[in-house]
């Protein structure tokens, strides 16, 4: 049978379906009852290879009118001008049953569209399998044939009376002869399965029928069928029997399978539903084990099937050849040698009437190549297919993922001894669990001797080589770099941009790379979300509603340079990398430490800038880079990672000299912001004499009046009053304050801040009264100048409430900063930094009152605003909780206020380092919790030690050092008197 010839029927005036079979280009032969009634028949066809599902018009051509309607069969004629028949049919060989066959219990075979059978929204075929029960009717030959149904054919899904229903018309074939046409179910009227069907040696002998069947161009030639017929070689594939148990499966690559119980029971359940057609498809990245995951399971359920066939689907001639080799198995050495597109469709009619076999379609490109062929054995087998691709299947598809990590270890530890547990979890990782880059890298290591840190490093060294390196006996085209090439030479072909595309990814963080981070290279965003779909469909990338993902491995390969690949040419990897440089400096927002509205972006941003930055190397940096290296050396310092932003800047001075030259402008501004950074950490020695740099650097190259000599000038006097050398400070800032009146005048912002500096100089020296008389008036200018909600208004605002907080005035104080919180609140939000802080100052100040209880509720509100925005290690976060320690300790909890002191001071050395102010501060105030619990030895020790390293750090007259000298004395005195009276001071209490 060829089941291209079926074709489904559509009564519009009955409201009938039924089935029909093409005996002629143009005729089909079907039940009579399918077509009468008002209105013409329409007829569609099977082959899904057509890709052509339209309705057709027919029309009745026999019986006639005038002729015998007692037959319940029809021939109806095609009349749309539009309808072509299958290309290449088998030609249709009649049969008649000889009566003896009834005993024998001749096989017989039809298929048609019950209404039951539905896939898709689409009604599909099934198969009616049984046996010739009876010959009634016409004694010469049998005009009825009563066939037994298999219970194994039954349909699935019961539909009102009979279970056939849609059916009728189907044609019957036994021993590859057309013998009959089905018209009725018996269950009507007999339990059994049981359907009658019209002889076709009962129809030869009617008025009309056989002339009819020859004026379209068919021969209607009867051919006797019995169980016996036809011994010699078999003349159509429904005639070729086999045994049980035929395949062509590889051998399984490694008999080492971890991992994957999970994915091999979800396919296995997958394949084993209840129907009689199943169309799987395993999709995931090359290299991730879809192959290997479907050997093992053709392997572990072989005998489950009548055949198991391996098929090579890289292209739709790849097919060809596999489904030709499954008919030279089937047909033997006798049969005559058919071309490769006739073996191919003569095993695809084989598949079509022997089910029971699965097909495994591997790697297929496209779903469309493929299609084709699964169209036509929807009916009769399961197919399983693995591709790169993951969308355009029928069904859903399964998604295979690579390894978890302890997978990973395991699959190496089986492979080799990779050495070291941390070195082999983090060459995993590296390797980003593929299991076919953990294979290569564990055979190449177990060949080699080598460990897993040094497999690490010559990947990090010699990436191309290291990808692209088959283990000894290995397919050498089973590679990494060479599996990749095949899915990007695809790519290529259909769209080379997204190609450029995962050239720029692969330099950016594997994870969550922002879509409109690729915005412009797009013509538009329907544009940009069809390349990265068809990135998405190849498995290239993971595609998220914004953001993206690549595996680390395919970056890897991706930015590594291979002249005999065409898409990895050094002039194209180049490319790809100054992009990924433009994108970033051209998406990065500016002004990074002030601009809290552009912090989201930085976050999203921040891990792709690093990224970029580590696989970048230094000597090779460009404007690009140095733009990029600058502005997330300044983020970070305003997020407090500060180690990391030194780490930057340093960098990007070195590509300042580089590019630009030692007195360049450029060159000096990144020096200085280096300093910045630098005093910041608490090495104000190092700042100081970086700043000088600068200013002499300044005053030779741009002059004594140029804006960023003044604020160079204006940066040493910051620096000498943080290291204690307050009067110095006062005299660079007057200095720079009468300049800048001079040349900027004296409502310029930066005239402005130097008052403002030196207010808070006078302050610092302790001269409180000569410091609140200036800020008063720079914050009359100010409003007048610039407003109320100008940032340096705030700023102004702010240092005045302080400098009453330290004259007494708390009251004053507490009022001036819940109206500065208020403003900050509208006018930059509840948590920006400075509103922050003020909450901070709030909860100080209401400490400061004696409402030590309310200080703690704000400080602990505040530190929780704090660690969510800004995180643990941000200077003002650990500001905040060092406030909140003390609070308990002036609340009378010493021991809270001492575990509190010990966290953060561990915290505040390990982001700012042992001798930054803030350190020395802690441990001063950790010596003053410890004095407060009775234990003033401690206390005494604790004091001498950070005396010591207050005069080395900062100077012997910086004000924590003279604070930390007169807390010593304080404490000196109390151990004196403890020791000459036996005398102890009170524990504190709640």
């Amino acid at each position: 049978m060829d089941v291209r010839r079926i074709v489904e029927i559509w009564n519009p005036g009955a409201k009938l379906s039924g089935t029909g079979f093409l005996v002629a280009d143009r005729i089909v032969l079907t039940a009579l009852h399918n077509v009468l009634g008002e209105g013409q028949p329409e007829v569609r066809r099977l082959d899904p290879a057509a890709r052509d599902d339209r309705w057709a018009a027919a029309e009745l051509l026999w019986p006639g009118l005038a002729q015998d309607p007692q037959v319940d069969v029809a021939l109806i004629r095609v009349t749309d001008g539009a309808w072509t028949a299958p290309d290449g049919m088998d030609p249709i060989r009649w049969g008649r049953i000889e009566g003896a066959v009834v005993e024998e219990r001749l096989g017989c075979l039809a298929v048609g569209f019950p209404r039951s059978e539905e896939r898709g929204g689409v009604r599909d075929t099934k198969e009616i399998r049984g046996y010739v029960e009876s010959l009634t009717g016409l004694k010469s030959g049998g005009e009825r044939i009563t066939v037994h149904v298999n219970e194994s054919a039954v349909p699935s899904k019961p539909d009102g009376k009979s279970r056939w229903k849609g059916t009728s018309g189907a044609a019957l074939f036994a021993r590859g002869r057309l013998v009959g046409v089905v018209t009725t179910d018996r269950a009507r009227d007999y339990e059994a399965d049981q359907l009658t069907a019209v002889s076709v040696a009962s129809l030869a002998a009617r008025p009309g029928f056989a002339m009819a069947v020859k004026a379209a161009g068919g021969d209607l030639v009867l051919e006797g069928v019995s169980v016996a017929s036809d011994t010699g070689l078999p003349r159509t594939a429904y005639d070729v029997e086999v045994p049980r148990g035929i395949h062509n499966l590889p051998d399984l690559p490694s008999r080492i399978f971890v991992g994957r119980d999970e994915a091999l029971a979800t396919l296995s359940r997958a394949l084993s539903e209840d129907s009689q057609t199943i169309t799987q498809t395993l999709h995931g990245l090359g290299g991730v084990g879809k192959t290997t995951l479907a050997l093992h399971y053709a392997h572990d359920h072989r005998d489950e099937y009548r055949l198991v066939w391996w098929i090579r689907a890289d292209t739709p001639e790849l097919i060809d050849t596999g489904l030709a080799a499954l008919a030279a198995r089937l047909r033997g050495d006798r049969a005559p040698v058919l071309a490769t597109a006739q073996a191919a469709t003569w095993a695809i009619g084989w598949l079509q009437v022997h089910p029971g076999w699965l097909l495994v379609f591997d790697n297929v490109e496209r779903p469309e190549d493929v299609r084709p062929v699964t169209g036509q054995l929807r009916d009769t087998g399961r197919q399983l297919i693995t591709s790169r691709c993951k969308g355009g299947w029928s069904g859903d598809p399964l998604p295979l993922s690579v390894l978890a990590t302890e997978d990973s270890l395991d699959l190496l530890a089986r492979l080799t001894d990779a050495g070291d547990e941390e070195e082999a979890r983090a060459l995993a990782e590296d390797l980003g669990h593929l299991p076919l880059a953990l294979e290569q890298a564990g055979a190449f290591m177990a060949q080699t001797l080598m460990t897993a840190g040094e497999y690490r490093e010559m990947l990090g060294r010699y990436p191309g080589e290291a990808t692209d390196a088959a283990p000894e006996g290995a397919d050498p085209a089973r590679t990494m770099a060479r599996i990749w090439r095949i899915t990007l030479d695809a790519l290529h072909a259909r769209d080379p941009r997204a190609v450029d595309l995962l050239r720029i990814a692969a330099w950016y963080a594997p994870t969550d790379i922002p879509r409109d981070l690729y915005a412009p290279l797009a013509k538009n965003p329907v544009d940009l979300a069809r390349l990265l779909a068809l990135l998405a469909n190849y498995n290239m990338i993971t595609l998220d509603r914004s953001t993206f993902g690549v595996h680390r491995l395919v970056q890897t390969v991706a930015r590594t340079v291979a002249e005999d690949d065409p898409h990895r040419t050094d002039a194209l990897i180049a490319g790809a990398r100054q992009q990924a440089a433009v994108r970033l400096c051209e998406e990065c927002p500016r002004d990074p430490v002030d601009n809290v509205t552009g912090w989201p972006k930085w976050r999203e941003l921040q891990p792709h800038a690093e990224a970029l930055l580590a696989a970048w190397p230094p000597v090779e940096d460009t404007e690009n880079t140095h733009f990029v290296l600058n502005q997330m050396a300044l983020y970070l310092q305003g997020q407090g990672e500060l180690r990391k932003a030194i780490d930057y800047f340093r960098r990007g001075v070195e590509t300042a000299e580089r590019l630009l030259g030692t007195d360049h402008p450029g060159t000096l501004t990144a020096l200085n912001n280096l300093a910045g950074v630098y005093g910041l950490v608490g090495d104000v020695a190092r700042e100081i004499h970086m700043y000088e740099h600068v200013l002499d650097a300044r005053m030779r190259v741009l002059g004594p009046d140029h804006p960023d000599t003044l604020l160079s000038r204006n940066n040493v006097a910051s620096a000498s009053e943080t290291m204690g050398d307050v009067a110095r400070a006062i005299s660079l800032y007057e200095e720079t304050l009468a300049v800048r009146l001079r040349v900027l005048g004296a409502d310029h912002p930066d005239t402005l801040m130097s008052r403002h500096n030196l207010a808070f100089a006078y302050k610092t020296s302790g001269d409180a009264a000569r410091a609140l008389s200036l800020y008063e008036k720079v914050l009359a200018d100010r409003l007048r100048v610039l407003g109320r909600d100008h940032p340096d208004t705030m700023l102004s605002r702010n240092n005045i409430a302080g400098v009453y907080m330290e004259r007494g005035e708390v009251g004053r104080a507490i009022s001036m900063y819940e109206e500065l919180l208020g403003d900050q609140a509208r006018v930059l939000g509840t948590l920006h930094p400075n509103t922050l802080m003020t909450r901070n100052n709030v909860a100080g100040a209401h400490e400061a009152a004696g409402d030590v209880a309310r200080a703690l509720s704000l400080y602990e509100d505040v530190l929780a605003d704090l660690l969510r925005v800004l995180g643990a290690d941000h200077p003002h976060t650990l500001a905040t909780r060092h406030n909140m320690a003390y609070a308990y300790e002036k609340a009378g909890d010493a021991a809270v206020a001492i575990t509190l002191f010990d966290q953060v001071l561990a915290d505040q050395k390990r982001v700012l380092g042992d001798y930054h102010p803030d350190v020395l501060k802690t441990r001063s105030n950790l010596a003053h919790a410890y004095r407060a619990t009775g234990d003033v030895d401690s206390a005494v020790n604790m004091y001498e030690q950070v005396l010591d390293d207050s005069i080395r750090a900062l100077s012997p007259d910086h004000p924590t050092t003279r604070l930390v000298r007169s807390n010593l004395a304080v404490v000196r005195r109390y151990q004196a008197l403890a020791r000459a009276t036996h005398w102890k001071p009170a524990k504190a209490t709640d």
